[in-house]
């Protein structure tokens, strides 16, 4: 989860490097550091503890020049966070240097070997390890070295190196996290993610599981782990450079939370049919009668797109009647899962590069199955292995704490879902044409329910000494009650929890007190009757908390009438279908989160031990 930079060309590298930094923050911010190839033709290299304005005091204080280099932002797996464990690593003569984002399985086997050989370590990072191994393989070229040192390597890992010995040259390697290749006029780029070169340029390619990419002012040459060339695909990437800035908003997280009305309409626009409700996915390796054939969907995401896969179950079995079971990531392999060859396993990622979710990906198909990508990334892993993807338009989400791309997964999934449906036969157009007219008004009461932000604000100032939350929903509103209690958690530090609240009565209860807000789920859709009776049961979930003296905080449709006399406070969201009210009902939740983090001076785009990418398990 480690942030990674390098620069080789005609400029100076460490302002490229640190930006670069800057804008890989959310990857990690336990310490960070960089090292660069000066004048002298020796490395220098800096490092410090904490967050990157450290290693900037540092530089300033000691500064450094040259026109290559390599930088890092740590989220520590191994070794503490401190300025010693800190990227870049070096070998024993300090004659080449390493940063790394992964985890090396078999490090005490390897480190064991190279001490009875000689070599002596300084930190406690496995990373340090991959320093010795190639210097122990160096014979004068960096690309061999790197490459037989690689092949000793268990587990899973993105690296860029560079050396004295072999200068104007960066070696990148990736097996499991991400590693991207900018190109530039004259000059190219690593990184872990695309904001990181953005600024410089928006053509790219991502390395593939098993490449190795050599960087020098000359250009760059890609082979595999074995040395046989490969190519890769340069994408133009359209991602506005500011679009990764804060435009003016005090955190990431807050603007993100203002681009949700942008980003569904981006995510809905160009699929759909205004006129026939008629959903068109375009670049898929499944053939539309596949599609009519599926008997069974696996959903498969870790986090915030599990909920929101928890939300899509809902609107699958609701619009085209097929079976839906959602997994961890991280437990979908380990319980040997039947996997039919009728059934399409969807895996939700916005990175795209999610560790867990990939591996489930590739269980998945090896069973059989086809696989679908609903991805905010380009070029990603996932995408790449999955036979079709369904690209949400959020836009780079720099915040630890998802929230732009949660509601475009939710409005991907609803697409799949009327595909779904729309193929097998189940939805016709007269019912696709309702509701997809009711899809394209999201984006406008979205805007609505921003434009209330001082509610809940005002609700944060009220609530933020609350030590606990709960959180209580029904039928598809209860995964935006888990969503909800884990952005609180995420941010805030407040122990929170989401239940469905049919099971108030198995444990909660015991919980409700005067001092416990209860953030209960109460919209309801005025054209179903099912909403009906899951509104007149949540009603009576109200009432047991109210009996028990705990503070009620509701989340309503306008216009109702009977929760405003019995809730302590209301938030409301414009009408909208059952299927698509967790779209809207998530905003406000994640703005009360925001709020009442901020009132607790918690740092609310990179709190404690998170980060944005999970590219380890």
């Amino acid at each position: 989860m480690c942030g990674i930079v390098g620069y080789v060309g005609h400029r100076k590298a460490v302002p490229i490097i640190l930006e670069g930094l800057k804008r890989l923050e959310y990857r990690g911010y336990d310490s960070a550091g960089l090292a660069v190839y000066g004048e002298d033709h020796n490395l220098a290299v800096r490092r410090a503890k904490g967050k990157l304005r450290n290693l900037e005091d540092t530089i300033r204080l000691s500064p450094v020049d040259g026109s290559f280099g390599i930088g890092h932002t740590r989220w520590a797996t191994h070794g503490r966070p401190t300025e010693e464990n800190a990227h870049p690593h070096s070998d024993c003569k300090g004659e080449l240097v390493v940063v790394h984002n992964g985890i090396v399985e078999n490090y005490l086997t390897l480190k064991h070997q190279l001490e009875a050989e000689g070599h002596v370590f300084r930190t406690e990072t496995d990373t340090e390890i991959i320093a010795h191994l190639i210097e122990k393989h160096f014979s004068g070229n960096l690309e061999e070295a790197v490459r037989a040192a690689v092949a000793e390597l268990a587990g899973v890992f993105a690296l860029a190196v560079i050396s004295r010995a072999d200068p104007e040259k960066i070696v990148a390697a990736r097996n499991g996290p991400p590693v991207v290749i900018g190109i530039g006029d004259n000059e190219y780029f690593v990184a872990s993610d695309v904001p990181a070169i953005l600024s410089h340029t928006r053509d790219m390619f991502f390395l593939a599981d098993g490449d190795m990419a050599v960087l020098t002012p000359a250009g760059v040459r890609l082979s595999d782990f074995q040395g046989r060339p490969v190519n890769r695909q340069v994408t133009h990437v359209l991602w506005d450079p500011i679009m990764a800035e804060k435009g003016g908003y005090k955190h990431f997280m807050l603007k993100e939370i203002f681009e949700q009305p942008r980003a569904v309409r981006d995510t809905m626009m160009g699929r759909v049919g205004q006129e026939t409700g008629r959903i068109f996915l375009d670049e898929m390796d499944i053939q539309p009668a596949e599609f009519a054939g599926f008997r069974q969907v696996k959903i498969i995401a870790c986090g915030t797109s599990w909920h929101a896969g928890l939300a899509g179950k809902f609107m699958i079995e609701k619009l085209a009647r097929i079976p839906v079971e959602v997994d961890y990531g991280s437990e979908f392999r380990y319980r040997d899962p039947i996997v039919l060859e009728d059934t399409l396993t969807v895996v939700i990622s916005q990175s795209g590069e999610t560790a867990d979710t990939l591996a489930a990906q590739r269980h998945a198909k090896q069973r059989g199955s086809k696989t679908l990508a609903i991805c905010n990334v380009v070029g990603s892993m996932i995408t790449r292995e999955a036979a079709g993807t369904i690209y949400t338009h959020a836009g780079p989400e720099i915040g630890v704490a998802s929230t732009k791309a949660f509601t475009c997964q939710l409005s991907a999934l609803f697409i799949l879902a009327m595909y779904l449906g729309q193929s097998n036969g189940r939805l016709d157009e007269s019912t696709s044409r309702c509701l997809m007219q009711e899809a394209l008004r999201i984006p406008g009461k979205l805007e609505t329910v921003l434009a209330h932000d001082a509610i809940y604000e005002a609700l944060g100032r009220e609530l933020h000494r609350a030590t606990d939350f709960l959180f209580l929903g029904r039928g598809q509103h209860f995964p935006i009650a888990l969503e909800g209690a884990l952005k609180l958690k995420e941010i805030s530090y407040i122990h929170a929890e989401g239940y469905p609240a049919g099971e108030m009565k198995h444990g909660p209860n015991a919980l409700i007190d005067e001092k416990l807000p209860v953030v209960v789920l109460a919209t309801r859709d005025a054209s179903s009757e099912e909403s009906r009776l899951l509104y007149e049961k949540t009603v009576s979930n109200i009432q047991e908390v109210k009996a028990r003296e705990g503070i009620v905080v509701a989340l309503i449709t306008q216009g109702d009438e009977q929760v405003p006399k019995m809730a302590d406070h209301i938030i409301e969201i414009p009408p909208s279908l059952a299927l698509l009210s967790p779209i809207l009902e998530i905003v406000p939740l994640q703005l009360l989160a925001y709020h009442i983090a901020v009132r607790r001076g918690c740092d609310v785009d990179q709190p404690r031990n998170l980060a944005k990418s999970v590219t380890v398990e």
